[in-house]
């Protein structure tokens, strides 16, 4: 069971998880999707699970616990709409009840790790530490994401988690200075290895090409075939 986190909203979080909910499959595993909370979508709009569906196949299992129609944490939303609020329990028995028939069960949050789920404050890192989880943080390429990878591992720490990896879910067509030097500065932010690259675009590909750069952007720990000294050897060269 993974929990995927990331430094903030827009950073290729959905992307990442489908890409390793696609090699999953592709290896022969039962693969299972848990969005706890969706929220800035309405009840008749596509959302992430339906992108990650479309991107990794209809083989892997998903499940949606709240949808909020305000682009919001899933606490203000919750309370703008109305709607029930979600409780850390009721997140980690379902994330249970999933993995109880598949071989590798992605919880994907809503923004970063301590994003607030109800009033109480609860939030991804207490569904991480109830289930024990490992965590994989989801990082921007560019400057200023060496800060928030930071703090995302050391209150990931504080809290008795742990951190596997820091993958970038967006590397753009024409990566800057910063971009460059951050393929070897993110791994000593996060305290933990560089785990896959993945391309900007990658999320309008066909299932087909998708697949492939997921193999191409995410470490054999997935079962990709990402080495992050040879990216980082080709991506200096290509600059």
């Amino acid at each position: 069971m993974l929990v995927m986190t990331g430094t903030g909203t827009g950073v290729g979080k959905t992307i990442t998880t489908a890409a390793i909910a696609a090699l999953a499959v592709a290896g022969g595993q039962r693969a299972a999707v848990l969005k706890p909370a969706q929220t800035g979508v309405r009840p008749d709009e596509p959302g992430d699970l339906q992108d990650v569906v479309r991107l990794a196949g209809p083989e892997v299992t998903t499940r949606e616990l709240r949808r909020y129609p305000d682009p919001l944490s899933p606490e203000a939303a919750a309370r703008r709409s109305g709607l029930p609020a979600l409780d850390p329990g009721e997140i980690a028995q379902a994330a249970s009840d999933l993995d109880t028939g598949h071989d590798l069960t992605l919880i994907e949050g809503a923004g970063g790790l301590l994003v607030r789920f109800n009033g109480t404050g609860a939030s991804l890192a207490d569904v991480a530490w109830s289930l024990g989880s490992l965590v994989i943080i989801v990082a921007e390429a560019g400057l200023g994401t060496l800060n928030a990878t930071a703090l995302t591992a050391e209150v990931a720490t504080r809290r008795g988690l742990t951190v596997a990896g820091v993958i970038i879910g967006a590397w753009p067509a024409e990566p800057d200075l910063a971009a460059l030097s951050n393929l070897e500065d993110l791994p000593v932010a996060a305290g933990a290895p560089l785990l896959g690259v993945l391309p900007a675009d990658i999320g309008q590909s066909s299932r087909e090409d998708f697949l492939a750069a997921a193999r191409a952007g995410l470490s054999p720990w997935f079962g990709g075939e990402f080495d992050p000294e040879l990216f980082a050897g080709w991506a200096s060269a290509g600059k």
